[in-house]
């Protein structure tokens, strides 16, 4: 299948990838500075707003494993150009949202796009190029992610502070549809699909527990540790995902192959990479929020 596609093919499917990713990360990302003004907005407390973040990311960490099974299953266009269409989608909700629920269930619905596109792009990545070639992909792609959230509070407190913060996805929602012109132009299909079953038990045990996991470590925050409704999701969320994993070991063609954390390296990188994204997004959400309501800065 790889030597099918011309490099000048490569680099167009690569160019595609990128942007839409760039996008998700970017639109991930906008929404840190604007919290205090959407709490104004919507009258609503820090504890609910950040569920804007949290909830994104709630349904990136139930799609992380689906994921695997709707890259067997569907072409890398459909998965692609849906996964994009979901993020347009969300985004135009959002930019129309009358109230808060409107604007967290287009921010549910974005997720489900966001979390497709990046584990499509690696895997992608992984048939289009050979390992000498990979490095120096992988560092294009890092950096387009990297540069996302980098310009993203200077773009959106520029925004919030001069315009509307309806314009964060109204700006957003033009770039999306070319990228899924795009896709449709260009985009090739880099990947054979078979007729793969879904294992449902595998899929409910990973969102319930990915998703009590997160739901539990969240209302922490508002309702404390000792709360009956955090310890319970967070038990629940534990149990169901050492079940998970445990279906994973023993299955023959497991959902999430576990496999990979028998090499010491990626088990230890997977860690560091945890705990870095659990500082990052905590100075990311919070420090917004302190800045222009403790500290009575400005968005910009």
């Amino acid at each position: 299948m790889q030597k099918e596609i011309s490099e000048r093919n490569k680099k167009i499917i690569l160019v595609v990838l990128i942007s839409g990713c760039f996008l998700s990360t970017l639109n991930q990302t906008l929404l840190n500075v604007a919290m205090s003004n959407l709490m104004e907005v919507f009258d609503v407390t820090a504890a609910t707003v950040q569920w804007l973040s949290t909830g994104f990311m709630l349904i990136n960490g139930v799609l992380v494993p689906i994921t695997a099974f709707l890259m067997k299953r569907f072409t890398t266009r459909q998965l692609f150009i849906s996964s994009m269409l979901s993020l347009f989608i969300g985004t135009v909700l959002c930019a129309c949202a009358m109230n808060f629920g409107i604007l967290l269930t287009g921010r549910m619905i974005q997720a489900v796009g966001a979390g497709i596109i990046m584990p499509l792009m690696m895997t992608v990545i992984l048939y289009l190029y050979p390992s000498e070639k990979r490095g120096s992909i992988m560092g294009t792609i890092g950096f387009a992610i990297i540069f996302a959230p980098a310009i993203a509070p200077t773009l959106s407190g520029f925004i919030i502070e001069y315009v509307s913060w309806r314009w964060l996805f109204i700006g957003l929602a033009p770039f999306v549809l070319i990228v899924i012109i795009l896709a449709l132009k260009y985009l090739m299909n880099v990947a054979e699909t078979t007729k793969a079953k879904l294992d449902i038990v595998s899929v409910i045990l990973s969102t319930i527990g990915f998703g009590c996991i997160i739901f539990g470590f969240s209302s922490a925050g508002s309702k404390g540790w000792d709360h009956p409704v955090v310890i319970t999701t967070i038990i629940i969320g534990i149990i169901a995902t050492t079940l998970f994993c445990l279906r994973q070991i023993k299955s023959s063609d497991p959902l999430l192959n576990l496999s990979v954390f028998k090499y010491k390296i990626f088990t230890l990188t997977s860690v560091i990479n945890v705990l870095i994204t659990m500082i990052m997004y905590a100075d990311l959400i919070l420090l917004p929020i302190y800045l222009q309501n403790g500290r009575g800065f400005t968005a910009f």
